[in-house]
């Protein structure tokens, strides 16, 4: 699979971008664990032609993310191309544009998924886009706004036409959220499509080896985006890659190696981020490694109290050290089947 000229080989897998997780500590990790393609978090338009700091700060793009998309979003095509340049000239792989967020004060002004139900606008930013960076434009969208309103076939037709280089497609509508289960039939619609030549990346309910196989041999897709599975376990990434290669499902990481990788991470966000901002930023992951362990819940409330980075340091060693060779119930596992 090729985006533009980005090579990414057979089943490439994707780390989705979201807001105030992938991060460059959390990007690290998944690169160590093999994801092939990753995104920024999703950035402002407007707070980014504003020089808003949170904005420009998600600019920051190291060695190790490559190759790398900064994904936008906003409602004004003027500051959408603004921000594409600005965003082009921090050097990623390629700009994707956020037509699938479904958070209401993003959809409700018309941005994310709002955009759904402004097809002729989608259409118009989007040329507007490709036409003024050098670097492959992508999309990620849903397959529609609700269930009476699929319409992700026109919308694929259609930006394929403005000249985007890759789709990404979530198998929710908007109104759904992150609610129910996601259908890939309307991805797998997409992909068959005779007119459709550009790569189509399926996302939504992506688990594990045995989902990602399935949505890799039922929609035909040419790549798979993993967001809200990762967190916590970014292993994801090369478990699903061992599976398609060999079909052997690796074993679960022990609590021991979680906590050694629990810490990488934690040095990582202090070395990229600034003061208090590095622990706040790491809390939902700590809670999340550490996920399923029994008799856990006074730990894991001094994990995500604590303020003092030693303190935080001693709690993971301690935790790694008590439950050692301690893997998660197979019933409660992504994994089981």
């Amino acid at each position: 699979m090729t985006i533009g000229n980005i090579s990414l080989g057979d089943y490439p897998l994707f780390l989705a971008p979201m807001e105030d997780i992938t991060d460059p500590s959390f990007r690290y990790i998944c690169k160590l664990y093999g994801a092939d393609l990753m995104y920024t978090e999703f950035i402002s338009s407007d707070g980014l032609i504003r020089n808003g700091q949170k904005s420009v700060d998600k600019l920051d793009i190291r060695d190790f993310d490559r190759p790398i998309g900064i994904q936008l979003y906003g409602h004004i095509t003027e500051a959408m191309v603004e921000a594409a340049l600005m965003a082009e000239a921090a050097g990623p792989e390629l700009i994707d544009i956020n037509f699938g967020c479904p958070v209401r004060k993003i959809a409700a002004r018309g941005a994310g998924a709002g955009m759904l139900k402004n097809i002729a606008l989608m259409i118009e930013m989007t040329s507007a886009i490709v036409r003024a960076v050098n670097l492959p434009v992508t999309v990620k969208t849903r397959t529609g706004w609700d269930e009476e309103n699929i319409n992700i076939m026109e919308v694929a037709e259609k930006l394929q036409d403005a000249g985007i280089a890759a789709i990404t497609i979530h198998g929710r509508t908007k109104v759904q959220l992150y609610r129910g289960k996601a259908d890939w039939g309307p991805i797998a619609e997409v992909r068959k499509n005779s007119r459709i030549k550009i790569p189509v990346i399926g996302n939504g309910d992506i688990d594990g080896p045995h989902k990602a196989r399935e949505m890799f041999s039922r929609s035909g897709v040419d790549g798979i985006m993993i967001g809200r599975a990762s967190v916590g376990r970014p292993w994801i990434f090369r478990d699903i890659k061992h599976f398609m290669s060999t079909g052997e499902l690796l074993p679960e990481p022990t609590t021991e190696e979680k906590a050694d990788l629990a810490l990488l991470h934690f040095e990582k966000s202090l070395e990229f981020k600034q003061g208090k901002r590095a622990i706040f930023e790491m809390r939902r992951h700590l809670s999340n490694y550490f996920k399923g362990l029994p008799h856990f819940r006074e730990t894991r409330l001094r994990l995500l109290t604590s303020l003092e980075p030693d303190e935080i340091r001693t709690i993971i060693k301690e935790t790694g050290e008590k439950y050692g060779n301690f893997r998660t119930d197979e019933k409660t596992s992504v994994y089981s089947g």
